[in-house]
């Protein structure tokens, strides 16, 4: 265990070196197609490094318990760091001692967590591999369930990471009987969208005491290959069109019920699908090992040999 713990201590040194040099990671720059070609290089050097394990002990020893367990240490606290404090969006450009901000702040692009969660992704490769290489890898529930649980992870870990380039999320200010075709990054520039939206009307019922029981708005929404569709959104209950989920997200609050401009929030997330499978996979192993993990092999007294 020795060694595993001064390989995650020696990732997080590095990690705080890179951080003082290049500053904090910038996913932006992951966007398709360099998230793909990343990918891509990431599953070669996971294979490569498989097939030399008996030639290069370092490899051999990432597919070990002795390499999982501290990092997953490391791991653990690291993201309980993350938990306790406040965590920010950083914008590109931004500067983070400016804003008076730390680096915990930042988790997602600090250094050290990026590549503590890089090796602990190379490790789940690694052993999902050496499960898989095994003859008959699939003769038991618990074999299945193993490789459900890693590989979900896999899966989940790295397309959430290199997919978080690709996420977009944009606002949209609709007026009544006026069609709407551009959005704001939270940069602050208008896109023009591939969806055309025109506010119908907008709902709000209340409480007794006048405050919002419910606000939504009737939509109808032009697709760049001609389609026409008439919706209604609610606060958490988006609608979805062409990759895109539109959601409720404010109104004229100045004007209430009366309101006739409806906020919209536009959420455009590829690689979501993906995480998802990940996280159904690692949900059927845990469902494969309550099932069949306490099943113990039951033998028969008569057939021993002591009489």
């Amino acid at each position: 265990m020795k060694e595993g713990f001064l390989i995650g201590g020696g990732l997080i040194i590095a990690g705080l070196i890179l951080e003082l040099c290049v500053g904090p990671v910038v996913w932006t720059v992951f966007s398709w197609p360099v998230n793909g070609i990343v990918l891509a290089g990431f599953l070669t050097v996971i294979v490569g490094m498989f097939l030399l394990r008996k030639r290069v002990f370092a490899f051999r020893f990432i597919g070990t318990r002795q390499a999982a367990i501290p990092t997953l240490v490391y791991a653990v606290i690291l993201t309980i760091v993350m938990g306790l404090t406040r965590q920010k969006s950083l914008t590109p450009g931004s500067s983070l001692m400016g804003e008076g901000s730390l680096w915990i702040n930042y988790m997602l692009n600090f250094w050290p967590f990026v590549l503590i969660y890089v090796y602990m992704a190379v490790i789940l490769g690694v052993v999902v591999l050496k499960r898989f290489s095994k003859p008959r890898w699939y003769r038991s529930t618990h074999d299945i369930a193993f490789l459900l649980n890693h590989l979900g992870l896999f899966l989940a870990m790295t397309t959430a990471t290199l997919g978080n380039a690709d996420m977009q999320r944009l606002k949209m200010i609709t007026v009544e009987g006026e069609a709407e075709w551009r959005a704001m990054t939270q940069e602050g520039t208008l896109r023009e969208m591939p969806l055309t939206i025109e506010l119908k009307r907008f709902i709000m019922e209340t409480y007794d005491d006048g405050s919002p029981k419910r606000f939504a708005s009737e939509l109808q929404i032009q697709t760049e290959s001609g389609r026409s569709i008439r919706a209604t959104v609610d606060v958490n209950k988006p609608v979805e069109v062409d990759g895109w989920k539109i959601y409720q997200y404010g109104y004229d609050t100045q004007m209430g019920a009366m309101s006739k401009i409806s906020i919209l929030e536009l959420v455009s997330d590829p690689w979501l699908p993906l995480v998802y499978t990940g996280i159904y996979m690692m949900l059927g192993g845990a469902v494969c090992m309550f099932i069949f993990g306490g099943r113990k092999k039951i033998v028969n007294p008569q057939s021993s040999d002591s009489k």
